[in-house]
């Protein structure tokens, strides 16, 4: 019997070994699957778990006064079955000193002295806590080891002074401010890599636990505040006439204008006390941000994002009276939660509002978007539904963005280009998405566009940190959307982001929910798009016309297998076009013959592969001699 048993396990382990050799797997995520933590069939494994915190935080800001002073009460969970002997910070805003790493210089405005620990205790007992330098991440040893399934009381006061130029945070000008990344937090303990120990050198994004929050910000009177989650005492911090405007843009379609720039600076809008506490919540988020201002005009309305239940989400603008397009933001943040909700991912927008900040990274955070101005509405529009489906990948799915930014930022490229075809047509769709995120790499030899998506982003930068997770990557997405077909290929999405919604899903979690939910072995297509060198460059070898049919021999040089039209000029003028899916080089990444059933005197083949640019066109195209 016991040689039976070993038997067994022995063809278990092949069975796993001979699987997970079809993809690349590095060690620490090898080790998570034997584990049972995460499993082939692309679900949480049995023995999944994550840990996670509740933050009570009270933050003090009186602008133009710069200091942002901080207290915080972390309760945090260990719910891993491994004992914790020591607990891991990260302290952001510490890239803003003038010795953190960080890759790309900044200018004086930017630097400040980082973040200081004023306090610290551990179960209400204080302990010393060492200045961290100019490092982004902190060491803390535990008096008491934590041990699974118990929890860790710790309170910090800390402050910081926000950087007079901002860029995803710092002042917006001298009485407006937009706090991000500012309260220290426990890093990300989990089943692949134990604790999260890499640098924020303000290249690439971040990987956060899902963790409740109760907010509170004390301003001056006359300030306003927006934050992640939702505002608990709007009647004790804005008057009777503002709330009830804030109230009734909860339940319309029409915009609401909650505070105009003559109402904000006439001192009209706030309860008249020397401060007012607002006071914030949210549940099972990964981040939290905020914006005060005592001159940002309030725009309001909402949108149903979920049909099946009448569910409305709140869509909030803050903003410069000067800006003309964000005079047109809380439509374009509607139009965004509509249209991703509907449409792809199809998920129903998961939170109850958004607010729209005009500012100048670009940049998103959990219901909160920080965006520059621009004279141009339909990229302004365009801006603002990029941030917001960052709401999906990565916030939703708890996705790894230091290491994996492509399974958010090349998610939300494809969504980008999808929703751009339902605003301005599929031609100047495909034209804009060709400029912006494919010529780049495409066009450019130079060995770093080359490298397998798959490569850890904490160890690149520039063109490869950037076209790896951008542009590469969402047309790897359109590319398998093309070779599944809309039904199947949102089926599998869907049944992907269903078993990881958060979580903290890898790579190959995603590869493998999808080859499950799809029925498909999908793992040639995802070494080819993935884990390969390749570029896209096809080329005609062969044509052979014929009365009734045209036979055409490709050859794929790059390696990518993409989409690619093949239309056929005839004789008489005409043309015609045949489309055809990545499955044409599914038998043979290398070649492929294509038999095409004509009616007419073939004149001319050529190949068009829209988004999907080939690096030289010069050998795409085939004449009749």
């Amino acid at each position: 019997m016991r040689k039976l048993i070993l038997f067994s396990c022995f063809m278990v382990g092949m069975a796993f070994a001979a699987q997970s050799q079809q993809l690349y797997m590095p060690r620490n995520i090898k080790q998570a699957y034997q584990k049972g933590t995460r499993s082939m069939d692309g679900k949480p494994g049995k023995k999944y778990w994550q840990n996670s915190a509740r933050y009570a935080i009270t933050i003090t800001a009186a602008p133009p006064n710069r200091t942002i002073r901080g207290t915080e009460e972390i309760t945090y969970v260990n719910n891993s079955p491994d004992t914790l002997r020591q607990l891991v910070f990260k302290l952001f805003l510490n890239s803003h000193q003038p010795g953190a790493i960080r890759q790309s210089a900044v200018s004086a405005n930017y630097l400040t002295s980082g973040i200081h620990i004023d306090k610290y205790a551990e179960n209400n007992t204080s302990k010393t806590w060492q200045d961290a330098g100019s490092s982004t991440v902190k060491r803390v040893g535990l008096t008491k080891p934590l041990l699974p399934r118990d929890s860790v009381k710790l309170s910090l006061d800390w402050h910081y002074d926000i950087s007079v130029e901002s860029n995803r945070e710092g002042a917006l000008d001298s009485t407006t401010f937009f706090l991000a990344y500012f309260y220290p937090r426990v890093a990300v303990y989990d089943d692949y890599n134990g604790w999260d120990r890499t640098d924020f050198t303000e290249a690439q994004e971040f990987y956060n636990d899902f963790n409740d929050y109760s907010l509170t910000v004390n301003v001056p009177k006359n300030y306003v505040v927006w934050a992640t989650g939702n505002l608990l005492n709007t009647d004790e911090v804005l008057q009777p006439t503002y709330a009830k405007r804030l109230n009734e843009s909860m339940r319309t379609d029409s915009v609401v204008h909650i505070a105009t720039l003559a109402e904000m600076t006439a001192g009209n809008v706030t309860k008249s006390q020397a401060v007012n506490s607002w006071k914030w919540s949210a549940s099972y988020v990964p981040d939290v941000a905020l914006c005060i201002s005592n001159h940002y005009v309030w725009d309001a309305s909402s949108v149903v994002v979920d049909k099946s239940t009448k569910r409305r989400a709140s869509v909030q603008a803050a903003f410069l009276d000067t800006a003309k397009d964000f005079h047109q933001m809380v439509d374009f943040g509607r139009h965004s939660l509509d249209w991703f909700s509907n449409n792809w991912p199809g998920i129903p927008y998961p939170y109850p509002k958004t607010t729209i900040v005009q500012g100048f990274a670009d940049m998103e955070y959990p219901m909160m978007v920080n965006d520059a101005t621009t004279d141009d509405l339909n990229f302004s529009r365009f801006v603002a539904e990029h941030e917001i489906a960052h709401t999906w990948f990565p916030f939703y799915m708890g996705i790894n963005e230091t290491r994996y930014g492509f399974m958010d930022e090349g998610w939300v490229t494809a969504l980008e280009y999808l929703i751009s075809q339902a605003d301005l047509g599929t031609e100047t769709a495909t034209r804009n998405f060709q400029q912006f995120r494919v010529a780049y790499w495409s066009k450019d030899p130079s060995a770093e566009q080359d490298l397998p998506i798959i490569t850890p982003a904490n160890i690149l930068s520039g063109a490869a940190l950037g076209n790896n997770e951008y542009g590469k990557a969402a047309i790897g997405y359109l590319a398998l959307k093309e070779l599944l077909g809309d039904a199947v290929f949102k089926k599998a999405l869907h049944d992907f982001m269903d078993r990881w919604h958060g979580k903290h899903p890898t790579p190959w979690d995603m590869f493998y929910s999808f080859n499950d939910a799809s029925g498909q072995d999908l793992n040639w297509f995802w070494n080819n798009w993935f884990f390969s060198n390749h570029y896209i460059d096809y080329s005609i070898r062969q044509v052979i016309p014929s009365a009734s049919k045209c036979t055409i021999s490709l050859e794929n040089i790059g390696g990518y297998v993409a989409p690619v039209d093949i239309v056929v000029t005839y004789t008489d003028g005409t043309t015609e076009t045949f489309h055809q899916t990545p499955n044409l080089w599914k038998a043979n990444q290398k070649q492929a013959t294509v038999n095409l059933t004509t009616k007419k005197k073939v004149q001319a083949v050529t190949l068009q592969g829209g988004i999907f640019m080939d690096a030289d066109p010069s050998n795409n195209s085939w004449k009749a001699k």
